[in-house]
C-alpha cells in the first residue's frame, strides 16, 4: 500500500505550530527560550502578524507573571485575532469624518486620544510621522493598509524561509508533558506551567542556540555513520516500527447471556480545558460480591440530526479502573480497556468486591482544540422575538440545549438532580447552585421529584436571556464551556456512555469530582504503559529509558529519567505512516526533569482502515 510521502505538514495543526515557531524564532535563539517580559511578548505577536492593544498584553501577563514559554505563546496566538486588511480599512473609515480617503493629523490625534486606550500626543504625532507616506500632512489609510499587511506577510515569509533552509531548526518543535516523579525522588524544578493530566499540551524547556551554518550543514547529511558532531550529541537511538492491518485476532467476546446479568450506566463528557489537556468527571463504581464483569466505555451519540454523522463518534475512548484507596498512593491500577469492538473500548474479566474509580481517558489524537479562524460562516441567532414581541429560543438553540440536556443527565432518567445540575454550573460557569437557590428553580421552572425537567431546563436558559434584553453572550458562554462553535457545532467535548455489566449481582456507579483526579488517572496511565512492556535504553544513556506501549488500537510512549539531572529527549516520527500523535507535530522535543517518568506522546492510525506504521526515533540532545 503506497503512503503519502511529502515531509510537509498537512495538519491544520501542525501548520500553526510551525507558523508559531517561525514567529518565535524571529525573536529568540531558540523555540526553548522563555518570554521574560511583557516587551518581549508583545514583539513575538507582532512577528507572529498578531497587534495586540495594551489591555490585551495585560490580559496574557497579569501580575506576578515572570515567563512563558512557547506553548504558551501558542494558545494566546489562538486566541489573539489577526489584523486583517478589511477590518483595519473599517476602523480608519470612522476616523475619516467626511470620507474622503485620507485621515488628518486633527482626526488621527482626535480619535486615539479621546477614546479606548489614549495615546498621548507625543506617540500620535510619532504615528503619523511613520505612516504619512506621502509627507503632506494627511494619511492615505487605504495605502497604509495595504503596505502594513505586505510586510506583515513578507515578514511571516521571511521567517518560514529561514525555517524550512536551517536544517536544524527545523527540527526544533519542542514541548513537555506532565510528569509524575519516580519513587524515592528528590525534588526538581518543573517547567514554568504547572502539569496535569498526561494529555496536557506540549511545554516548552528552555536551551542555547544551535550551531553555526557550517555545522549544521555537516550534521544533516545523511551518512551510514554518525559525524563526530553526533557522537558529542548522542546519537540518534531506540527506532521502533510496527505495522498492523485491522487487527482481526484477540477480540474480546460479548459473553453469552449478556441480557440477563445485572447492568448499570452512567453518562460523562470529555472537554477541552484551557491549557488544552483534555478532562472529564470521574466516577465511583461499587461491587458487592466477587463476580465477572464486562466493561465498555463508547461515544455517546446524540439524537438530533440522526442523519449527519457527528464528528466525536471517531474520538478515542478508554476506561482505567484502580482500587479505590485511601490516598492517592494507595490506588493500584487494576485493569484498562484495551480491546475495541466498533465504538466500544472493551474489558472483560473478574472484580473482587469492592470501591474502584472509573478513570474515563481520550488520548487527545483526534480530539483537539479547533481554530476559530476556520469558522467562516456567521453565528448562528440564538434568541428572537415572537409574533407578541417577546422573547424566545430559536429552534437551532432549543435542539442543541436538548442535546446538552442529554449529556448532563448523567443517570438517564431524564431529569437532572441539584448535584447533576451542578457538574453544568461548574463547568459553564465555575459556582454552584445552592439548595435554596434550587427552590427558587422548583417555584419558576417545571420540576418533577424535585428534579429539573428538559423544558425547565430550557424554561430557565431562556429566562437567563430575557433577563439580558435577549443579548446572547452568557448564551454563548455556557455553549462554548460545552464545546459547541459559534456555529452550534459540537467540536470541542466528547460525550460518552460507561455500561457495566456484572454477572453475580448488581453494580452501582456515581460520578465524583475529585482534585486529585488528573494526577490518579495519570498514574494509571504510566503504570498501563510500564506494566505492558520492558524499558530500552536510549543510545549512549544508561539511565534514559523509553516504553513503548503497543495496543491494539492505540501505541503510547513514556520516557524515564534516572538521572539527577534534567534531559531534553528529542522525538521524530517522521517516518511513521498513517499516523496522527497527540503532540500535533511528527517532530518534537520533551524535556524530562530528573528522577521522573513522564508520558511521551499517544499514536493512533488516522485511517483506521488501513495499515499503520510507528516508526519513532528518540535522542537525547546536549545540555547548553
Amino acid at each position: 500500500m503506497s503512503f503519502h510521502e511529502s515531509p510537509r505538514p498537512s495538519d491544520e495543526g501542525e501548520v500553526f505550530y510551525t507558523q508559531c515557531r517561525a514567529a518565535y524564532l524571529s525573536v529568540f535563539r531558540s523555540s526553548l527560550t522563555n518570554i521574560a517580559s511583557k516587551q518581549q511578548l508583545c514583539r513575538v505577536l507582532q512577528q507572529a502578524g498578531r497587534n495586540p492593544s495594551q489591555a490585551s498584553l495585560n490580559k496574557y501577563w497579569p501580575r506576578r507573571t515572570s515567563k512563558l514559554n512557547f506553548d504558551d505563546f501558542c494558545e494566546i496566538v489562538r486566541c489573539e485575532r489577526k489584523a486583517e486588511e478589511p477590518e483595519l480599512l473599517r476602523a480608519f473609515r470612522k476616523m475619516d469624518v467626511n470620507g474622503d480617503g485620507f485621515i488628518s493629523h486633527s482626526e488621527l490625534e482626535k480619535a486615539l486620544t479621546s477614546g479606548g486606550e489614549k495615546m498621548t500626543s507625543e506617540e500620535v504625532n510619532a504615528i503619523f510621522s511613520l505612516a504619512d507616506i506621502n509627507k503632506d500632512g494627511k494619511l492615505d489609510y487605504a495605502e497604509f493598509c495595504r503596505l502594513l499587511v505586505s510586510t506583515v506577510e513578507q515578514c511571516e515569509t521571511v521567517a518560514m524561509g529561514r525555517l524550512e533552509t536551517n536544517a536544524k531548526l527545523k527540527r526544533q518543535n519542542f514541548g513537555s508533558q506532565s510528569h509524575s516523579p519516580l519513587k524515592n525522588s528528590t525534588s526538581s524544578s518543573s517547567s514554568s506551567s504547572t502539569a496535569t493530566a498526561a494529555s496536557t499540551q506540549p511545554q516548552p524547556p528552555e536551551t542555547g542556540r544551535t550551531d553555526s551554518d557550517t555545522a549544521l550543514k555537516k550534521d544533516s547529511r545523511s551518512s551510514s555513520r554518525p559525524s563526530s558532531a553526533r557522537s558529542r550529541r548522542s546519537s540518534l537511538s531506540n527506532p521502533t516500527t510496527m505495522t498492523t492491518s485491522g487487527t482481526k485476532g484477540g477480540k474480546i467476546q460479548e459473553p453469552s447471556g449478556l441480557q440477563e446479568w445485572h447492568h448499570s450506566f452512567v453518562k460523562g463528557c470529555f472537554f477541552i480545558e484551557d491549557d488544552g489537556s483534555i478532562g472529564s468527571l470521574q466516577y465511583q463504581l461499587h461491587i458487592p460480591t466477587t463476580t465477572s464483569v464486562y466493561l465498555t466505555i463508547q461515544p455517546l451519540s446524540l439524537s438530533h440530526s440522526p442523519n449527519k454523522p457527528s464528528s466525536w463518534m471517531t474520538v478515542d475512548t478508554a476506561l482505567f479502573i484502580m482500587s479505590a484507596g485511601e490516598t492517592k498512593e494507595d490506588s493500584t491500577l487494576v485493569c484498562f480497556t484495551e480491546s475495541k469492538e466498533k465504538e466500544k473500548y472493551v474489558w472483560k474479566g473478574e472484580l473482587n468486591a469492592g470501591t474502584y474509580h472509573l478513570l474515563p481517558f481520550s488520548s487527545g489524537c483526534k480530539l483537539k482544540r479547533t481554530s476559530k479562524k476556520s469558522l467562516t460562516n456567521k453565528p448562528v441567532e440564538l434568541v428572537n422575538r415572537t409574533d407578541t414581541g417577546e422573547f424566545d429560543l430559536t429552534r437551532e438553540l432549543r435542539e442543541v440545549l436538548s442535546d446538552i440536556f442529554e449529556v448532563i443527565d448523567l443517570d438517564g432518567n431524564g431529569l437532572l438532580s441539584l448535584e447533576e445540575y451542578n457538574f453544568f454550573e461548574l463547568r459553564t460557569s465555575g459556582e454552584k447552585c445552592d439548595k435554596d437557590s434550587w427552590a427558587v428553580c422548583k417555584e419558576n421552572f417545571d420540576m418533577r421529584k424535585n428534579q429539573l425537567t428538559r423544558q425547565g431546563f430550557m424554561e430557565l436558559n431562556l429566562m437567563e436571556a430575557t433577563e439580558k434584553d435577549g443579548d446572547p453572550a452568557d448564551l454563548w458562554v455556557t455553549l462554548e464551556s460545552m464545546g459547541y462553535n459559534r456555529t452550534l457545532e459540537l467540536l470541542e467535548a466528547c460525550p460518552f456512555q460507561i455500561d457495566v455489566h456484572c454477572e453475580g449481582s448488581q453494580p452501582s456507579m456515581q460520578p465524583v469530582s475529585l482534585d486529585s483526579g488528573p494526577k490518579l488517572l495519570n498514574q494509571a496511565l504510566l503504570k498501563s504503559i510500564t506494566n505492558r512492556t520492558g524499558a530500552k535504553a536510549l543510545r549512549g544513556q544508561d539511565s534514559v529509558f523509553v516504553y513503548t506501549y503497543r495496543g491494539e488500537h492505540r501505541i503510547s510512549s513514556l520516557i524515564a529519567n534516572k538521572t539527577n539531572q534534567k534531559v531534553t529527549v528529542h522525538v521524530n516520527n517522521e517516518q511513521s505512516r498513517n499516523c496522527s500523535s497527540s503532540r500535533g507535530m511528527s517532530v518534537f522535543a520533551v524535556e524530562v526533569p530528573g528522577r521522573t517518568k513522564m508520558v511521551c506522546q499517544h499514536v493512533l492510525p488516522i485511517n483506521e482502515r488501513q495499515d499503520w506504521t510507528y516508526n519513532c526515533v528518540e535522542s537525547i540532545l546536549p545540555c547548553t
